[in-house]
Order: C-alpha cells, then structure tokens, then sequence
C-alpha cells in the first residue's frame, strides 16, 4: 500500500508497510499513481509497462526535455525500489499482530490520579471538571499511592524501568502525598532492581517555586496546561469563581520552562469550535517563548456548543498546513539568525528512520495491559478516560485483577481488529487510534473515532512534509 500527495511544493509517496518516503519530480510522481493502479504488489508486464510509458508521453507531450527512455528509466527506478521492498512492500505484520501484543503482558506504568478534585471549572473537561462527576472523588492517601507503586513493581516482571504519571483533576492539591510517593519509590528503586520515571500533569495554579525546584529534580516531564491567548484560555480555563487564569499561570509556566532549559517539559492546550484559527494560539505561545508545544481537538458530545463540526474540517485542516509551513519557516530563520522562535509541536514529531518498534505501531498505548489508571481509593481502570466506566474496572491495587475480561478485551485490540484501519494509509502511525476516544464514539474499544481519523492523517501527511523540508535544507 502506498499513500500519495501533494503539500508545500512537494510530492510525497509514503510506502505503508516499510515506512519508506520518497520525495520525488512530477514525472515519477504521475508514474507511480499509475504503476499503483495497473500494477501494484503484483508484477509489472511488458504490456503494463508500455500502457504507463504511453500515458506519460501523452501527459508531457511537448516537453522537449522529456523522451520515451525517460519513461521507461522511471519505471526502472519503480521496479528497483519495489524489489528493495521500499515501494509496494506487502504486509508481513498483520498474521503476528495478536501475538506481538500477547508477548507484552506485565505492567509497566500508571497514571496515577493523585486528585480527583480541581481548583478550576473547565467545562470542556472530560473529568466533569476535574471531579470524575461525582464519582471516586478526593485525594489520594499515601498509603494508597504507596500500595499502588508496590502493585506497579510486583507486576512488572523483570522490567526495569517504570513510569508513573501523576494526574488528576489538579495533582498539586496532594502536593505532600506526592513527594513521599517519589521519596518511597527512590526507597524502593535498589531494592527491587527498578527505576521510576515520573511526570506530572498540573493546570499551574498551585506552581511556586518549591514544586518547579522538585520537579526538576524529579520529573522526568512535566505538562502544562494552558490553551493560547488570554481570550481563548479564559473562555474555558477558569477559577470556580468563573476568572480566567492565564495571567496567573503564565508567569509560572515561563519560570517553569526556563529552569529546565526549555526542555522536559509540554504546553497542553486544548482547541475548540471557538477557535478553530488554533494556530493562532500555537504561535502565541511559541513567541512567549515556550518552545514545546502541543495543542489538542476537543472531544465532546456532538451538541455540545464548544463540539467541533463536519463543517469546522477543512479550515482544520488548512490550520494544520499553515502550522507546518510557520515552522518551517521559523526554522530556517533560527538557522540563519539564531533568533526565529522555533518550536517543537508534539504531533508532528516523526522519526523517518527509525521510530517506534512494529509492536508499538500495531499495538498503541498499552491501555489495559501495560498501561493503567489508579484512581484515590485504588481502583484500576484501563486508563484516565475510561475512569467511572464500571463495565471497564479492572479490579483494584489491594485485591489485583478481578475483571481479567476487560484484559483479555484490550490484549486481543489491535490496529488489524478494526475494519476500518485496514485500508488506511496511516495505520503504522496511529496504532488504530484511541480506545478511549473509539468506546465514547462507538462503544467499542474496536471502533474508530472517525473525525480524529482526519485530524490525525491531516496531521501526519504534514509531519512528514516538515521533515522532507528539513531533508531538502541539508
């Protein structure tokens, strides 16, 4: 399977099942849509070949630089990457999908909700501002957390290295249980032959200068959530007293970010139907300085006011292309300059040649399997989202797994278990998307979330266009 387009003054051909990109002229380009329509994983004939040889002599007749050995050299250039299996590859992952998956069974991180509780009331959150509507409300104990961590270490296996997140609602509220949570893990670390990476995930309110000096010390990354310019933050990202915040947490976010050298760490926003012109916000934060960026589509039911729209796509879209082409140029200018407040922006980070492993690619997150949520009194979910969804609790850190069917549910997903993933083009770059985001939109773990589908394949084909820009540079 191969994907084709056009962005930026580039033509681009992705090779599915390789990974391999060709940047290439307008001539090899129209040649391999045709091979692709004649030929495909198939084998070229003497008759296929000439059927492409004429339809290009038709296409540029009159162009003088062009002859018929031209054609014919092109479709050797085809024939040369096909055998070296970096164009038309088959698909050899998809008879060992259940396995790769099966083969990784022990946990290996947590998310650990600290606080189902917040100090803001943004309606747009998926907790029910920060509550978990109601459900395992307050903060957790340290005997929970410290429990919880043992639960991680006694699953792990011979793992090693093991992350925990602390989440919430806002996570700062149990500060205190926090670091004695990090003070016991580093207790633990010689102990048990394990070593913890932590991060934490905080709305700022609560930041200061002890927690920005232990989290530096402690935190492996630390996200930040802030959604741009004070008129699009303070719609959403409120007090609950209704305030906004942003001109409360940015000064700790820039003191934050400065004191790790402007790295190990993200800015988190969230982009609605109100502001759609996202990029906007994007370059607002990048030219406060920030230089880790990541900007999210809401996810919310389809009547709700801030809920992006069919109609929302392709100005979406066009944001996602106009942000590709501000970075690189912010990029060149930073070469040139030193100075053109370049950034990175978390969804097109791509690595071409090397990336994650092929069980990532068709495997995901982990969610359920490697991965899991703990809320304060210690029960386990799949993951944050899932969090409140009974028919998705796993059981709980004090008694193990009690409900080895939600398990068995997200060991046996997989990118090749959604239909609609088959056919996709960008199937090795998204895993088959979010189970979380694929159960509220279809209610089930093996559906897709088909308008994150676009978002993300939009995002992807600019990803790989940054990088065949940053190629042509060198």
């Amino acid at each position: 399977m191969i994907h084709q387009y056009k962005l930026n003054g580039f033509n681009i051909v992705l090779d599915v099942y390789s990974g391999a990109v060709h940047v290439v002229d307008e001539v090899a380009y129209d040649a391999i849509q045709l091979y692709d329509q004649l030929v495909g994983e198939a084998d070229l004939t003497t008759e296929t070949r000439r059927d492409i040889v004429l339809a290009l002599s038709e296409k540029y007749e009159g162009r003088i630089d062009l002859g018929l050995q031209d054609f014919f050299d092109v479709i050797d250039d085809i024939e040369e990457l096909k055998a070296q299996k970096k164009l038309f590859s088959k698909d050899i992952y998809s008879a060992d999908a259940d396995r790769f998956k099966r083969n990784h069974t022990v946990v290996k991180a947590l998310c650990l909700h600290v606080a189902h509780a917040c100090n803001m009331a943004c309606d747009y959150c998926f907790a029910g501002k920060g509550e978990y509507h109601g459900g395992d409300m307050g903060l957790m104990s340290f005997d929970v957390g410290k429990r919880a961590l043992d639960f991680l270490m006694d699953n792990s296996g011979s793992r090693v290295n093991l992350e925990v997140d602390f989440f919430g609602g806002e996570p700062l509220l149990d500060w205190g249980v926090i670091k004695r949570l990090v003070a016991y893990a580093r207790e633990q670390e010689p102990k048990r032959n394990k070593k913890f990476r932590f991060t934490l995930t905080t709305n700022g309110i609560l930041l200061d200068d002890e927690v920005i000096e232990f989290a530096n010390k402690e935190m492996y990354n630390v996200v930040l959530s802030l959604d741009g310019r004070k008129e699009v933050n303070d719609r959403f990202r409120v007090l609950k007293d209704g305030t906004g915040t942003h001109d409360l947490i940015l000064p700790k976010f820039k003191k934050l970010a400065d004191s790790r050298n402007q790295e190990g760490y993200y800015m988190r926003g969230t982009y609605s139907h109100f502001n759609t012109d996202f990029t906007n916000d994007i370059f607002y934060m990048a030219d406060q300085g920030f230089k880790q960026l990541s900007m999210e589509p809401v996810v919310a039911a389809g009547d709700s006011p801030y809920a992006l729209t069919e109609e929302d796509l392709p100005v979406l879209f066009e944001q996602y292309e106009i942000l590709a082409k501000e970075m690189i140029r912010r990029d060149i200018e930073e070469e040139k300059n030193g100075d053109g407040n370049s950034f990175t922006f978390y969804h097109y980070m791509i690595d071409l040649t090397g990336g994650p492993c092929i069980y990532k690619r068709i495997s995901g997150c982990g969610s359920g399997t490697e991965y899991m949520a703990v809320t304060p009194s210690g029960d386990l979910y799949p993951c944050h989202q899932f969090v409140g969804e009974e028919e998705y609790k796993i059981g709980t850190i004090f008694d193990g797994i009690q409900n080895p069917q939600v398990q068995e549910e997200f060991a046996a997903c997989n990118v090749y278990t959604r239909k609609e993933c088959r056919d996709c083009w960008a199937q090795l770059y998204c895993s088959g998307g979010c189970a979380a985001n694929a159960y509220h939109a279809t209610g089930s773990i093996n559906g897709v979330y088909e308008y994150g589908c676009q978002l993300f394949r939009k995002r992807i084909e600019c990803a790989i266009m940054v990088k065949a820009a940053e190629a042509a540079r060198l």
